[in-house]
């Protein structure tokens, strides 16, 4: 015979204490439900079925700490329970515990590999916790798994957004540029011959190494340190038909080993890694490691060196960016102390007006073994009477005997490369006819452009 055990506080079974919090929850009468669930669980009654609830009430209240730990007391009871780790896991990541989230997430997509909603959350934490490349390979499962979906397009394409700078597409849209490195290499194979062994370190999408086989280089090796760059380098190859010539391999250059990666020194290297301001790709370490390690004594090296160009110039627009001094009745000037040294500027688009002549900066010789930082103090022509906020830079690249290209402020406007305006402490007030005394150097990983002090 079954007996059935009463609740002695209240008279009323388990079961029905389940039914009568159901009728508060679906009422909204969230604190009675919350009340009589917790009196239901307390009798160990259908305890997973009810954490749940538990702690979604906490959560519609706002209580995530609370919330958490009722989806902890019931993956205690039952690990492998896959709604609660999906549910802790989102509460997590709304919490910016996304470590934490992805942890969850990584134990929900064991029990269930091809679960569409784990597969979305988890490519999305991933990326939030700062590991992209992992986020690209869980989303690009989870399209194969359900094409066509446009959420999982939106996060397959925020993730590329967010792994791939964006000057990566006007790059190559950058006519000048492409036909000036062209040119280069196929000055370089032709002295060395097709056999020549071509290493294209910071290949991005295989153009250089593509064009070196064009040239009549029977085969290329190229390095690319962005993992999902150097799988589209991969597609892009194959498309275009080079896959048995160019070999793409996804690893910084830093850790290619002759022997292994590369069947010798190469003959050939071309790398493209330069940015606006020259140097803050690495550029340094990566062409001294090449030179050390990669390539043999004699080899072509393109680009030869790079030129950091530049002039004074006053701009009321650019100045609102480099400087502050009273705000709605209010003296805020010291917050310029922390205004940004560099400001990425489209010269053709941005209103300035030139203060000085321009004039070579720094000058830097790829084919070098080392470099040190150094500056010296260059000595600028003022050409017009003006309130200077800094230095406008670009640069002039040397890519090979009488190869060369630039993308001064005035005179460039279709490509990917922008100017840099490296901007002063405070404005300066120059006349025509001074001088103006400026340090220009560079620490290695940046330029140093700054007024002189007397």
């Amino acid at each position: 015979m079954n007996i059935i055990q009463i609740d002695r506080n209240c008279g009323k079974t388990p079961s029905q204490l389940l039914a009568e919090a159901m009728d508060f929850h679906a009422a909204g009468e969230l604190e009675a439900a919350e009340t009589a669930y917790v009196a239901v669980i307390s009798r160990g009654y259908r305890v997973i079925d009810v954490l749940p609830l538990l702690a979604g009430i906490s959560s519609a209240n706002g209580d995530f700490e609370i919330a958490l730990e009722r989806w902890s007391q019931l993956l205690e009871l039952q690990p492998s329970h896959l709604f609660g780790l999906m549910e802790k896991a989102a509460l997590l990541h709304r919490l910016g515990r996304w470590s934490d989230a992805v942890r969850h997430l990584e134990m929900a997509e064991q029990i269930d590999p091809f679960n569409p909603a784990t597969l979305l959350n988890l490519g999305v934490a991933l990326l939030d916790a700062g590991r992209g490349h992992e986020a690209a390979k869980v989303l690009r499962r989870l399209a194969d798994i359900q094409p066509g979906n446009p959420l999982v397009e939106h996060q397959i394409r925020r993730v590329s957004s967010a792994l791939v700078p964006f000057w990566h597409i006007p790059m190559l849209n950058d006519q000048a540029r492409n036909d000036a490195f062209e040119k280069a290499i196929q000055q370089a194979i032709s002295a060395h011959g097709s056999d020549a062994s071509v290493l294209d370190i910071g290949a991005g999408s295989g153009l250089l190494s593509m064009m070196a086989i064009r040239a009549g280089a029977r085969s290329v090796v190229c390095c690319e340190s962005v993992e999902i760059i150097a799988e589209m380098t991969k597609r892009i190859v194959s498309i275009n038909g080079y896959e048995d010539q160019i070999r793409v391999i996804s690893k910084n250059s830093k850790e290619l080993v002759v022997g292994e990666d590369l069947n010798k020194r190469a003959d050939v290297l071309v790398s493209e890694i330069l940015s606006c301001d020259l140097l803050s790709e690495s550029v340094l370490n990566t062409f001294e490691d090449a030179i050390d390690r990669l390539v043999h004594e004699d080899a072509a090296i393109i680009p030869r060196s790079i030129t950091a160009m530049g002039c004074l110039i006053e701009s009321d627009v650019l100045a609102k960016y480099a400087f502050v001094d009273r705000v709605s009745g209010f003296d805020v000037s010291p917050f310029t102390e922390l205004a940004s040294t560099r400001l990425p500027v489209h010269g053709k688009l941005t209103s300035w007006r030139r203060l000085s002549e321009d004039h070579d900066l720094i000058q830097i010789d790829l084919r070098a073994r080392r470099h040190e930082g150094t500056y010296q103090k260059l000595s600028l022509p003022v050409t017009a009477d003006g309130t200077a906020v800094g230095i406008m830079q670009w640069i002039r690249v040397d890519v090979a005997e009488g190869v060369e290209f630039s993308n001064p402020p005035d005179d460039y406007s279709d490509g990917g490369w922008l100017q840099v305006v490296h901007t002063f402490s405070r404005p300066v007030v120059v006349r025509a006819g001074d001088a103006f005394e400026l340090l220009a150097g560079h620490d290695r990983t940046s330029l140093i452009l700054m007024p002189a002090h007397k």
